[in-house]
């Protein structure tokens, strides 16, 4: 299954000359501190994971406590990506264009086993998995997964953000998704896949 291969370890050596001073690791601390506690999200619910979601947002989980209780319903003033849900074919250059309209720093989490793998719909029509149009930081388990699921990936999320520093060159690319992983999908043949928009009966996937 691929199991017995060992990942490459990156060997990473950093200079006594360029180590990071007090006040780079403070300004850092309260940068990432701030950044981590007021997360802006922009729900993106296209099936059941949104109900969850609904719920995570609700009274009794209250996700208020996170410091996230400001749903943007507008990419221009988010810097959080919930995908809640499967993600078709045609739906695809809409997410990826959402998530280039989002201003920087900004991250993804990817909710359910549909947004994360394509889940149940292993066909020619589902996205199988998110991080194949855009890159995604946090991926939450379930089909769907509980509020206290989506809960444990914000925190997540806040812990890999206060972690975060601004010397750091190996952060990833923000805008697109790795291209050297044969998941990868580009954005032309994600806009052949799509165009004309609404058009059920231009299918061309079978064709590539």
């Amino acid at each position: 299954m691929g199991l017995t291969t060992q990942p490459e370890r990156r060997q990473v050596t950093v200079s006594p000359g360029q180590g990071e001073g007090w006040i780079t690791t403070r300004l850092d601390f309260l940068v990432n501190w701030g950044r981590a506690n007021s997360l802006w999200p922009m729900p993106f619910g296209t099936a059941c994971c949104a109900i969850e979601f609904m719920a995570t947002a609700a009274s009794k989980y209250d996700l208020a406590r996170f410091g996230m209780e400001r749903m943007s319903f507008s990419p221009r003033q988010a810097d959080v990506l919930i995908c809640a849900g499967r993600v078709p074919f045609k739906l695809a250059p809409v997410l990826r264009r959402i998530w280039q309209q989002m201003l920087q720093p900004k991250w993804a989490i990817s909710m359910g086993a549909c947004a994360s793998s394509g889940g149940m719909f292993d066909n020619y029509a589902v996205v199988q998995g998110i991080d194949t149009i855009i890159p995604v930081d946090v991926y939450v388990p379930g089909c769907p997964p509980r509020p206290e699921g989506l809960i444990y990936g914000i925190m997540m999320l806040q812990e890999k953000v206060k972690r975060e520093r601004l010397s750091d060159e190996r952060l990833r690319d923000e805008m697109e998704p790795d291209p050297q992983s044969h998941l990868y999908i580009p954005p032309s043949a994600i806009d052949e896949l799509s165009e004309p928009f609404g058009n059920s009966v231009h299918q061309t996937r079978s064709g590539l």
